[in-house]
């Protein structure tokens, strides 16, 4: 099972000192039945006068802060240790299941885990239900096919057929743009298969994290060059959530680092807040995804730390 180290920088630098802010963060990853986090650092500067940490309704680890002091940048930096092993494959008989029986399947159940999963069923902030994402899936969801082949063929056309365009959309570029220009980011592809899926009366949910890349052979790891990664999650009946990554093509392995999941990006951005004042600002965010060769020293939770970090 292989653990990594998680380094997540973020630096505002505004042009005007501002007089307060309040922050909202989605930083550390969250255990799962298959990720275990070791150790967390949470570190703010300037150090904030009011700090909570708590879970979101998602069950998201969050935090929120503020400054209430002049200041002119914000620096906040995550570091984490987690393990994450490999997502197991589905057992025979909920492969099989067909997806336009999924649907029905969920109506005649009440127990959590059903409740759970019919939450993701309706149209959020950035996922719309609409008939667009819904004709363009269907190529890929014949009557009774199986639910995990057609989520899988559909992952195939979203990677074949848009292309990876940072230029392209912004954080708030709707859905259907995305699916007309054919192009965008790991975001745009997952909320657009978010919206194909939930169009069609199945329960999907956006998730974020971070994914271990490899240099080119022969080359060093570059330190910070990393990104945020996002992809989605598919509800199987008896058998629970899958995770797909539609801008590589892969169901999520142990080299996708889970933050969290939930509705879309609205939920859960890794930094959100408000301030007064600033005037125009400058954000600079690097992240490292480092392999570690031994395992170091686990803690039992979170250590939410208000700590100086380095500005250089």
């Amino acid at each position: 099972m292989p653990r990594y180290r998680v380094t997540h920088r973020t630096e505002y630098r505004y042009g005007e000192r501002v007089p307060a802010g309040h922050s909202l963060v989605h930083l550390r990853p969250r255990d799962t039945d298959r990720q275990t986090v070791h150790s967390a650092r949470l570190g703010i500067l300037p150090e904030p006068a009011t700090l909570r940490l708590f879970d979101d309704f998602f069950g998201n680890r969050a935090a929120w802060f503020s400054q209430q002091e002049p200041h002119e940048s914000l620096t906040i930096v995550a570091t984490s240790e987690v393990d994450v092993a490999p997502a197991m494959s589905p057992a025979r008989g909920p492969a099989a299941t067909p997806w336009d029986e999924v649907p029905g399947i969920l109506d005649g159940r009440t127990d959590p885990v059903a409740l759970d999963a019919r939450q993701f069923l309706f149209a959020s902030h950035y996922v719309p239900r609409r008939h667009e994402p819904a004709e363009y899936a269907r190529p890929s969801f014949a009557p009774g096919r199986p639910l995990i082949d057609a989520v899988t063929d559909l992952t195939r056309r979203i990677h074949a057929e848009f292309a990876f365009d940072p230029s392209a959309t912004t954080v708030g570029t709707p859905v259907l743009e995305v699916l007309k220009r054919r192009r965008g980011v790991c975001q745009d592809f997952a909320h657009l298969q978010v919206s194909c899926l939930r169009s069609l009366g199945l329960p999907a949910r956006y998730v974020s994290g971070y994914l271990m890349t490899r240099p080119p052979p022969g080359k060093p790891r570059m330190v910070g060059c990393d990104v945020s990664h996002a992809w989605v999650g598919v509800y199987l009946p008896d058998h629970g959530w899958i995770d797909f990554d539609p801008t590589n093509d892969v169901i999520a392995s142990d080299e996708h680092i889970t933050v969290g999941w939930a509705r879309d990006y609205q939920d859960l951005a890794p930094v959100a807040g408000v301030i007064t004042g600033g005037h125009q600002h400058t954000l600079m965010v690097s992240v490292d995804v480092e392999p570690l060769t031994s395992t170091g020293t686990s803690a039992d939770a979170m250590s939410l730390v208000a700590a100086r970090v380095r500005t250089s």
